[in-house]
């Protein structure tokens, strides 16, 4: 391990004059010769300074990428009123002219479950997964009208719009949601009512009238009077429930 090291000084020591001797040059040229006539040796300067300027720039690009998602963030709705919106997709859906890379001249029968696994974002995300600016909420209604057929009123496949399936459930719930909340309407099928289904004057609501058997006096079931009970169980049951049989005359005699 020394000798390695040692070898790595003694070539950065042979190198240093070549490289130290433009610089020297270069500062030497400051002091003697006016700035117009100094040669460019911008070349041979330190490369710090280029790093850290395109360090920057790379931060500024982010801050300006970023910039947009902190804007409609909290309020998603107004990027479709946005002219961004306007420029990129016009009057139409954002799922308009959508159509997933596959393999054969058949495509698949469900959409893909996510677009976004991680830090990882397939070749061709969704509508909604590939525009970030694009959020799904329930109070973002001109989002939601446009998964839902303005004739039925159900919401379409996603066969039909390209949407992978977690961004699906994720509208299903904010359209439900929306219509709970009143922001979206639905529909209810008309039914008209008689007045027949809801009067006491027809025999399916009114007193039901006690059967013949009773009225008559006979028993309920034909059989049950050619039994004759037990006297010893009949001795057993009137011994159990004497204080209850001795009440229920007295309140009879009162």
């Amino acid at each position: 391990m020394a000798t390695s090291l040692q070898g790595i000084v003694r070539v950065l020591c042979r190198l240093s004059p070549s490289i130290l001797h433009p610089i020297r040059q270069y500062q030497s040229c400051l002091h003697r010769l006016p700035a117009r006539t100094c040669p460019d040796l911008s070349a041979f300067a330190p490369p710090r300074h280029s790093l850290c300027q395109a360090v920057s720039l790379q931060d500024e690009d982010a801050a300006r990428a970023a910039e947009p998602l902190i804007r409609y963030k909290d309020r998603p709705w107004d990027y479709l009123e946005s002219e961004e919106y306007i420029e990129r997709y016009g009057t139409n859906p954002v799922w308009a002219g959508y159509r997933r890379n596959h393999k054969g001249g058949i495509p698949p029968q469900k959409t893909r479950k996510t677009c976004i696994r991680g830090d990882k974002i397939c070749g061709n995300p969704c509508p909604i997964c590939r525009d970030p600016n694009v959020i799904v909420h329930h109070q973002n209604v001109k989002l939601l009208q446009q998964f839902i057929s303005p004739h039925t009123g159900m919401v379409y496949d996603p066969t039909r719009t390209g949407v992978c399936m977690k961004q699906q459930k994720k509208l299903n719930e904010a359209i439900d949601t929306a219509r709970d909340h009143g922001l979206l309407p639905f529909q209810i099928p008309y039914v008209e009512f008689s007045v027949e289904d809801y009067s006491n004057s027809h025999d399916a609501v009114g007193s039901t009238p006690p059967p013949p058997s009773l009225t008559s006096g006979d028993t309920w079931y034909k059989w049950y009077s050619e039994i004759s009970p037990d006297q010893n169980e009949v001795a057993k049951v009137k011994k159990m429930y004497k204080a209850y049989l001795k009440k229920g005359l007295q309140t009879q005699s009162c």
